[in-house]
């Protein structure tokens, strides 16, 4: 149904497109090009972009430095929000930390409550608000996921298809 895949630096165009087309639509500012190339380039395998019939519909920005990761964007075209694209998006990245990484970092806006409620499915919890964050007057809510969260959340990532079942016998071993 979707194509979700890490970016390659031949996505550049696709992610600017993606950034005018949902962000530059409803007049907020769009991420800077220099940032995208970087992703494409740089960060590309925690990064990832859902194709739908060769047509760009959605991506997700993400860094990990050490065993921290930082979810910095998530964007879905319109007419794709609530088709499961973003499941298969956060399925990708989930897979791709949950070995990797003791936290992972959100930041948002108090008004986005879908992807507050997002970010508390997954487990985040909140732990800081910051002012000024992208420039003045620009208030975020920074959120966590630690490895704590990420175990006891398991068997629910292992429902939803976002990690590999665990072996029975590594079960046995952690009981």
């Amino acid at each position: 149904m979707y194509e979700i895949r890490p970016l390659t630096r031949n996505d550049f165009a696709a992610l600017t497109e993606l950034e005018r087309d949902i962000f530059g639509a409803m007049g907020e500012d769009v991420l800077c090009p220099h940032y995208l190339r970087l992703c494409c380039e740089f960060f590309a395998d925690s990064c990832f972009i859902a194709y739908h019939q060769g047509r760009p519909v959605g991506y997700l920005l993400s860094f990990v430095k050490t065993r921290e990761a930082y979810c910095t964007t998530l964007a879905i075209r319109e007419e794709y929000q609530r088709k499961r694209v973003t499941v298969q998006l956060i399925g990708a990245f989930v897979r791709h930390i949950f070995d990797r990484v003791d936290a992972c970092w959100f930041t948002v806006k108090e008004d986005n409550a879908a992807a507050r409620a997002l970010h508390r499915m997954l487990g985040a919890t909140d732990v800081e608000r910051r002012h000024d964050f992208y420039g003045p007057g620009d208030e975020r809510i920074v959120s966590r996921i630690d490895r704590a969260a990420f175990d006891r959340l398991r068997p629910k990532y292992e429902r939803l298809g976002f990690v590999d079942a665990e072996p029975v016998i590594a079960r046995t071993e952690a009981a």
